[in-house]
């Protein structure tokens, strides 16, 4: 028996949930049979009902069964939970609103919201907590949203904000006054939604907060079609996140790679050209030479036949794989499709 099997089944033995937990990637990464893996997890499933906090190893043993295609294999754990807590008030809430997160999750918005509706009656009813009686609001606003029902969403957000206000929760009304301003954004009313986000900058903030509403500012310039400013805004937004964590700056830099290659895919070349020096000298690192590549193919996309060579040296010099495979997409040509009927 390998070391960490052994482990293993000591903690399942002593149903020590804790180490279990802290085992799991090595355990579980060590069986390469589906079947064998399938039985394990219904093993564990069984330790983690008894669990005194289960939500982390539901949550990693949910995240196996959607690797092997079975997401109502993990749900199954969840909705087990909530009937185990049904006589305790506190708990019961608790998991639901992990089974209402965890359809959430794994893209199933409609259940999600189901779940979220029960969880929200069960606090207005019994609980009476304003605080989390107006988070489950925002909970189902957003999935709402994710259901395209945006003018519904935006009626359960106003609800949640106002509850916000009340409890002086200046966080939570932020993050309610962004979320309201992306809705509006969605439906194109982009007056409302730049009015919501000047409330939320002019306010005491962090900087998540911040950088999430320089995200949505440039949104609304974008469906404005102000490219400029809305590569102002993103700027500003790579700006504060280089400072705050790897995963927000994922998230920025994500969204602007997306930005751009909307902009490369509509044929506006000029616009991306001459806003990428403005991202370069923000990095000291060979992303600079990333954006400075991004610009010279923008210029060579829109005709500039000497833009190729400065690409191709500026491509030279970036070493990061993942920015390289970004420019190698980009450098290719389109196929077009022309068909004479």
């Amino acid at each position: 028996m390998t070391g960490v099997k052994a482990e293993w089944e000591k903690a399942l033995a002593k149903k020590d949930c804790e180490k279990l937990l802290e085992l799991f990637d090595d355990y579980i990464d060590t069986i390469e049979d589906e079947e064998e893996l399938k039985k394990e997890l219904e093993r564990l499933k069984e330790v983690v009902l008894e669990c005194e906090d289960p939500y982390g190893l539901a949550h990693e043993i949910g995240h196996v069964y959607a690797h092997l295609d079975d997401v109502e294999g993990g749900i199954d754990l969840y909705k087990r939970l909530v009937e185990l807590k049904k006589d305790d008030p506190e708990e019961y809430a608790t998991a639901l609103y992990y089974l209402a997160d965890a359809y959430e999750h794994f893209g199933k918005p409609d259940k999600a919201i189901e779940v979220y509706a029960k969880l929200l009656k069960h606090e207005e009813e019994v609980l009476k907590n304003e605080k989390e009686i107006a988070l489950t609001l925002a909970n189902l606003a957003v999935n709402y949203d994710e259901l395209g029902e945006t003018e519904k969403a935006i009626e359960l957000m106003e609800r949640a904000r106002e509850i916000f206000e009340k409890l002086n929760d200046e966080k939570n009304h932020m993050i309610s006054l962004l979320d309201l301003a992306h809705f509006h954004y969605e439906l194109g009313n982009y007056e409302a939604a730049e009015a919501l986000i000047k409330e939320v900058l002019r306010n005491p903030r962090d900087d998540e907060i911040e950088i999430n509403a320089k995200l949505v500012e440039a949104e609304i310039w974008a469906g404005r079609e102000d490219y400029d400013r809305a590569f102002k805004a993103l700027r500003e937004a790579l700006l504060k996140a280089i400072n705050v964590s790897d995963d927000v700056f994922g998230v920025v830099f994500d969204t602007l790679i997306d930005f751009i290659e909307g902009l490369f895919n509509e044929g506006a070349y000029d616009v991306v050209a001459k806003n990428m020096e403005s991202f370069a000298e923000l990095f000291e690192d060979d992303t600079a030479y990333f954006f400075r590549a991004i610009g010279e193919l923008a210029r060579w996309k829109a005709g500039d036949e000497e833009a190729k060579k400065r690409f191709d040296e500026l491509y030279s010099k970036v070493e990061n794989e993942e920015l390289k495979a970004i420019l190698d997409e980009w450098k290719r040509p389109k196929l077009s499709l022309s068909l004479g009927l």
